[in-house]
């Protein structure tokens, strides 16, 4: 296993359990845009995509820059109003992000949100200086571009094949793929692990602790054949 020094979580479905404060938000503002709601499945299907292009896939019908902007507005009002009280973290993930920094990592988020939602989330949990550096989709190319990630190793001076990209979405992967970085895939966030491995993961997981117990070398492959570690 790789010697890595950067550990880069996506945020939502990842680190904190708010898939359905998401589903819920896109419904509250689709009836702010007189649309009909979209279902769980594709909702979930667009997590991790920042907000213009979630929209953009949900409601290809909006057309202009001021429908997708009242769209935008709603949706993140009713978001961080439901986010006064902190989306819970997932377990296992306090515990672990402690160890992990303790251990001498770095650690960076790499989102779909915007700056102004990460910012009022991580304030939120008293977390604004928790991580080394974070990228949001409104400040640099949507997943699945790399250029976060790229954006991220060169803040931290870090090699790609020392860093480490962990998320729930296809678009994570790819991301993670485009970059040349190793990635793992957490099957219990928006998709489930049996479409998460279609993107060739290097690790995938079902619990976030086993994250911690793959890096300090206590969890092994059952199958050599496939080198996933479930």
């Amino acid at each position: 296993m790789p010697d890595y020094q950067l550990l880069i979580f996506d945020w939502d479905g990842t680190l904190v359990d708010s898939i359905a404060r998401i589903v819920e938000s896109m419904r509250v503002a689709a009836d702010a845009s007189g649309l009909p709601w979209r279902d769980d499945a594709a909702i979930k299907g667009i997590i991790g995509l920042g907000l213009p292009e979630a929209i953009a896939t949900l409601y290809p019908e909006i057309e202009d820059a001021q429908g997708i902007d009242i769209f935008r507005r709603r949706y993140g009002e009713h978001y961080n109003a439901l986010e006064s009280q902190p989306s819970p973290l997932f377990g296992g993930v306090a515990e672990a992000l402690e160890a992990f920094r303790e251990q001498g990592y770095r650690l960076a988020v790499a989102t779909g949100k915007s700056r102004r939602g990460l910012d009022h989330v991580l304030a939120g949990r008293g977390w604004l200086d928790y991580f080394d550096v974070t990228r949001c989709a409104d400040e640099t190319a949507s997943k699945p571009d790399p250029r976060m990630l790229r954006e991220i190793l060169a803040h931290c001076g870090v090699a790609v094949e020392r860093a480490l990209m962990v998320g729930d979405s296809p678009f994570d992967l790819r991301m993670a793929h485009g970059a040349g970085m190793d990635s793992v895939a957490v099957g219990y966030g928006a998709q489930s692990l049996a479409d998460l491995l279609k993107e060739s993961p290097t690790l995938a997981i079902e619990r976030f602790e086993e994250l911690r117990h793959w890096l300090d070398g206590d969890l092994r492959p059952q199958s050599r054949e496939v080198g996933f570690y479930v």
